[in-house]
């Protein structure tokens, strides 16, 4: 999966080389999530080639995400939780029926819907859209037992730099309290059967998370891929011009 790709273009030519998600985060950049033509075209771009978006929203909002299921997102994740009750509120809004009662999912014709053409389009929703939540504050890390029994979360992914805050240690995320943090959020979502995500910083980091119960891994970023392909070119350059 690789991340903040807001161009069309380059979410359709991430599918078109098969990465299995794209990674469009609006909490920390990008268009604004409410902004519902730009949404559309990154999707668009998506379903071309068959690659999907994980859309992380910049708040929790019930609202925030129905607006972003109607659009035709399939796939959102929450931004710094606190607890259990807010992350079934939000799951709650994804489904027709939640639970083995009514869920929260106001019923309409939007874009999701394909404007009141597609079939089967209740059952369609609640069986393939899923909302997880990232676990990155010290208070979800501790109330993490309650959050992973919500009903029908789709994954937790762990935020090693927000958590290395949260725990009093901005940016040490080898510092033992956020191991130890980051073991916990995984071991404990591995032993919940709730699918565990995270970043993987190498190739032999996204290896060993595999083997460790990782379902889901960001292997790096659109500006990182750009910056060690300028720097190999004028690397290349000064090479072969033999400058220093």
């Amino acid at each position: 999966m690789l991340d903040n790709a807001y161009s069309p273009t380059l979410v359709e030519l991430y599918g078109e080389l098969g990465v299995d998600f794209v990674w469009l985060d609006f909490e920390h950049g990008g268009p604004d999530p409410w902004d519902a033509g730009t949404v559309e075209n990154l999707l668009r771009a998506a379903e071309r080639t068959g690659v999907e978006l994980l859309v992380r929203l910049p708040d929790s909002d019930p609202a925030l995400v129905r607006k972003a299921l109607d659009l035709g997102v399939r796939n959102v994740f929450l931004p710094r939780v606190e607890d259990a009750a807010e992350v079934r509120e939000a799951v709650a809004s994804a489904r027709f029926r939640y639970d083995d009662g009514p869920g929260d999912r106001g019923l309409a014709a939007p874009r999701a819907r394909r404007w009141g053409l597609a079939d089967d389009y209740v059952a369609t929703e609640d069986a393939e859209t899923m909302v997880g939540t990232t676990i990155e504050t010290a208070a979800a890390v501790e109330n993490l037992d309650a959050i992973l029994d919500v009903p029908e979360l789709g994954f937790v992914f762990i935020g090693p730099f927000d958590l290395s805050v949260s725990l009093g240690h901005p940016g040490e995320i080898d510092h033992p309290e956020v191991e130890e943090a980051v073991e916990t959020v995984r071991s404990k979502a591995v032993e919940a059967g709730v699918p565990v995500g995270g970043l993987a910083f190498d190739t032999d980091d996204a290896a060993a998370k595999a083997a460790d119960g990782y379902r889901i891994l960001n292997l790096g970023s659109t500006a990182g891929a750009l910056q060690k392909a300028v720097s190999g070119w004028l690397d290349g350059y000064d090479d072969l011009a033999g400058e220093p």
